[in-house]
Order: C-alpha cells, then structure tokens, then sequence
C-alpha cells in the first residue's frame, strides 16, 4: 500500500517508519504540511494520492490546552477533519488517533469503544471534536485509535523526552520522588501500539470507526514509576501522592483504562504493559542514560 504518514518525527510517528510491514511510505516533514497553518491540506493529499493516510499528529500538551484553545482545536480538530475530507475525495483510507482523555474517569472497569464520553478538560475536548470531525466528514472511511500513556523510542517532543526515559533521568540526579498514585492508566508502549495499527490496516474485518489499542492492564502513574526502577535495577525512593486527579484547576480522568474490545475480536492484542517496559528498557535503557549524561 501507499501511505501517507504525518508526523514522522514522533514516538508513534517514528515507529510506524520503523515496524513498517513493507508499504511504500510518503512522510513529509513540517515544512512540507503543517498542520497548524496549512489551508491546502486537500491538495497535498491529492497529489500524492495514497491509499491510506495515517495521522498522527497532536497537539498533545494537556495544560497548553486550556490556554491556547485555538491551536488545540486548530490541530486536534479541525486538520482532523481537512485530512478526512481529502480522503474521502479521492476515496483513500484515513487513519487518526485519540486518547483516553476523552473519557471523564467515573467507571472502574476498562472503557469499551461504545461506551459514551466525558471530557473533563480541553485536550480531552479537543479530541473528542477530532473524533465527530473525523466520523462526520468521511463516516466510511475514517479509522479512529483511542490509545494511552504512549512513551517509545524517539520520545515527546513537547515534553522533553517520553515517561519512562525522563524517570531514568531522574535517577541519576534524584534519590526520592513523588508520584500520583490517584490516575489509573494503560501505559502503552509504542513499539507494540505501531505494529498493531498494521495489524489493523491488514486486516479485511476492520471496517471505519473506533478501535482501543493499549498494551494490556493497568496501574497507576505511581506503580508505573515502581516497575521502571525495578525492572532497571535502580534505587529510587517512589512516594505516591494523590492529587485527587488534579493539575492546578485542570482535572484529569482519575480512572482512564481503555479496552481494545474491537481489536481482540479481530485477533489483534497487545501484550501486558509490564512485558512491554521490559521489552522497552531492555533494549533502550543504557543508550537512555548515556544521552543524559
């Protein structure tokens, strides 16, 4: 297949390059189709003509959020909805993804693709809008990926570096630190999350609409944080705190664990988040430690 990829120089983006199946791939760079600024998103489509579009881009920074509404809306929402509608004129698949933070937290048992949603603050807002955008301007065509706490190999860019990489850091200059315990989550690793996506598109089952993909289980932020010394063999004194799901005025879902209900029907399954951060530090963690040194 011809793929169009945005947002190549992401965690996610840059795993989907490096897990690529063997599809000719078009990733083109900001300067290239930026999203934030770009009113000719229809005719970049257009002229490279692909049979899938996968987006990855986000404005993902969630305290931002509630201070530059525009630019959240701008990328998460309306460059969705550009994206689906030039798809849908030259009837290539489209592929964007979303968060848990479109959930408000209030059930204890994992969120299922049909269950409603509740954001709580503007990122969460901001993607639910991309979702409908998606949904609305291509409704057969558009695939839509909830994920979580994506953390992989080439890191955030707008946060400095992915969770588990910046806890590593940590260790070489802090002997305690505090962490919430009060958010339940599926930390997602994005290694596995890009060679499900492909499971997906291969797939003749996965028609348009929601799909959860997470890597399996949950934790909290703080236990997360545990199992990354544990695992890396380092000494680290964790303290859970609980912000009662709290950053400043901004709320964030207390309980947010996603279940890939959809995917498991296909036979598409992520492994354990815990199998997956020993996967993870096993083959990154002494070159994670060198660069901050």
């Amino acid at each position: 297949m011809k793929i169009l990829l945005i947002g190549k120089t992401g965690q996610l983006g840059s795993d989907l390059i490096r897990n690529n199946p063997g599809h000719e791939i078009s990733a083109p760079g900001r300067d290239e189709l930026e999203l934030a600024t770009n009113n000719a998103i229809g005719r970049f489509v257009a002229e490279h003509h692909p049979d899938v579009v996968i987006n990855t881009a986000a404005f993902h920074n969630v305290p931002l959020c509630e201070t530059d509404v525009e630019h959240a809306f701008r990328i998460n929402c309306a460059a969705v909805r550009d994206l689906a509608d030039a798809c849908r004129t030259i009837g290539a698949r489209f592929v964007t993804f979303s968060s848990d933070y479109v959930f408000g937290g209030e059930k204890q048992t994992p969120y299922t693709e049909d269950d409603r949603p509740q954001p709580l603050q503007m990122y969460g807002i901001s993607r639910l809008a991309g979702e409908c955008a998606a949904s609305a301007a291509y409704p057969q065509g558009a695939v839509i990926i909830r994920t979580c706490g994506l953390y992989g190999r080439s890191g955030a860019q707008s946060k400095g570096g992915n969770f588990v990489d910046n806890r590593l850091k940590d260790a070489d200059t802090l002997h305690r630190l505090e962490m919430g315990c009060d958010q339940i989550i599926s930390p997602t690793a994005t290694a596995d999350l890009s060679r499900a996506v492909w499971q997906l598109l291969a797939h003749p089952g996965a028609g348009p609409g929601v799909y959860h993909l997470v890597n399996a289980g949950a934790c909290s932020w703080y236990e997360f944080t545990t199992a990354i010394y544990e695992i890396a063999g380092l000494n680290m004194d964790v303290v859970p705190v609980d912000r009662v799901g709290m950053s400043g005025a901004m709320r964030r879902p207390l309980y947010s664990v996603l279940a890939n209900v959809r995917a498991r029907s296909l036979g598409i399954e992520l492994p354990h988040w815990r199998d997956a951060l020993v996967k993870y530090l096993a083959k990154n963690q002494g070159s994670v430690k060198d660069a901050f040194r």
